[in-house]
């Protein structure tokens, strides 16, 4: 009895992180229809590279080193350059309920690349589970969109999804920095604030000058979640409840990402799921369960 009550804050943890992680494309839309959509991914990493290495140092975690440095780098602009810039854009022109189910897509892009780069052959029910999410995701990005407060696009469904392989790419190219002795979590932290140094001359030509874009409270607030709730906190309560809870427990909940994403783009942006998108919903993720099983 008591190992079950001490097993219940991993779990609560891991929860509330996936509810966090499922208001990203709502967070996304929120800020984007006030801010141009690439000022909003590059203040979500600069406010974020602002958090990630007060903590890294706080935490005692150390800059890579060495052979780690190409990894750390490619990981870095993957994960907090390439895919909040092009995620945002992609973002403005779709559907929030679109953008969460791409995103539930995530963990199949990531072994389709980790299976590249390794040059192994996935099994037989890897790949039939990507053909069902595939085929989900074909349905979603040319069948018909969310009705509501948002309309769904070809073009912002393709680039939400270019914008999730490269968010894999940079999956796993921290794990395999992992694997060269580095902590995970300084992967996130370190490579927040180094992608910043990297983006802080560009934003003002972006911007158009100096000054912050006039905006809205919740346009803001919803880049302060981006930058700090989803990128940075996001990833240490994730890593804290896999850590405790253990991966296989902790692990399985990340499939209710897509449906807390529903939820709220219901709730929050008016959207207003079609036949096409529930039947898509399906079948992208049972394509990623079938993927997963072992």
């Amino acid at each position: 009895m008591h190992e079950q009550r001490a097993g219940w804050p991993p779990l609560l943890v891991g929860l509330g992180v996936i509810v966090v992680w499922g208001a990203t494309p709502v967070a996304t839309k929120l800020a984007a229809r006030e801010i141009d959509p690439l000022v909003v991914g590059m203040a979500r990493t600069l406010l974020g590279g602002l958090l990630g290495a007060p903590l890294a140092l706080a935490l005692g975690i150390a800059l890579p080193r060495g052979r780690q440095i190409p990894l750390f780098a490619f990981s870095a602009f993957c994960g907090f350059i390439g895919f909040p810039l092009v995620f945002t854009v992609g973002q403005r022109l779709t559907s929030a309920m679109h953008g969460g189910l791409v995103l539930a897509i995530l963990p199949i892009f990531t072994g389709l690349i980790a299976a590249a780069v390794e040059r192994r052959r996935p099994g037989g029910r890897w790949w039939l589970g990507c053909l069902i999410a595939g085929t989900g995701e074909a349905v979603l990005a040319f069948g018909h969109g969310a009705t509501g407060a948002s309309r769904a696009s070809l073009g912002g469904d393709l680039l939400v999804i270019a914008a999730s392989l490269m968010a894999s790419a940079g999956y796993v190219a921290g794990a395999k920095l992992s694997q060269a002795h580095y902590a995970s979590l300084g992967s996130s932290l370190w490579g927040a604030s180094a992608a910043s140094i990297v983006l802080l001359p560009l934003l003002p030509l972006v911007n158009g000058g100096g000054s912050p874009p006039a905006a809205g409270p919740s346009a803001w607030g919803a880049i302060a979640f981006l930058a700090w709730i989803s990128s940075i906190l996001g990833y240490i309560g994730w890593y804290w409840a896999l850590a405790r809870g253990g991966i296989a427990r902790i692990g399985t909940i990340q499939f209710l990402q897509p449906l807390s994403g529903l939820v709220l783009a219901f709730l929050l942006l008016g959207e207003r799921p079609s036949l096409t998108l529930v039947i898509a919903a399906i079948l992208i993720l049972s394509g990623v369960v079938v993927a997963g099983r072992r």
